[in-house]
């Protein structure tokens, strides 16, 4: 997976984009910490239930240059992503992801802009 400047992740209501006021350290600040490469990572667990240890892993990463990112949910194993849009059954699920990318859009990390079509 390549980095991009907007990501829109398939059934999601929104497409992410990276913001130009992004700052290093608010990624430090929300988490994010620099891997071998010096591009910066945020690992959370999605789960239903708190401290269950069961859901689906998010993945993100952003450039060392803050220019682009990498948005990825996939499944325990982290090999295969995951579409936790398409089924109601995963609503809690969408409602925690909503709420941590609505964390980062408020400290411009990323902007959002909602889509016409859930099916973009």
């Amino acid at each position: 997976m390549a980095f991009e400047k907007s990501i829109h992740l398939d059934d999601c209501k929104y497409t992410y984009t990276i913001s130009p006021k992004i700052k290093k350290y608010t990624l430090r600040d929300t988490t994010f910490e620099p891997n071998k490469l010096g591009h910066y990572e945020l690992n959370r667990l999605l789960e239903e239930v708190p401290n269950s240890g069961q859901g689906f892993p998010v993945k993100i990463t952003i450039h060392k240059d803050l220019s682009s990112f990498k948005l990825s949910i996939t499944d325990q194993s982290g090999l295969r992503l995951v579409n936790i849009f398409k089924s109601d059954k995963t609503a809690i699920i969408q409602d925690k992801f909503y709420f941590l990318m609505d964390s980062l859009v408020e400290r411009d990390i990323f902007t959002k802009t909602e889509n016409d079509s859930p099916n973009l």
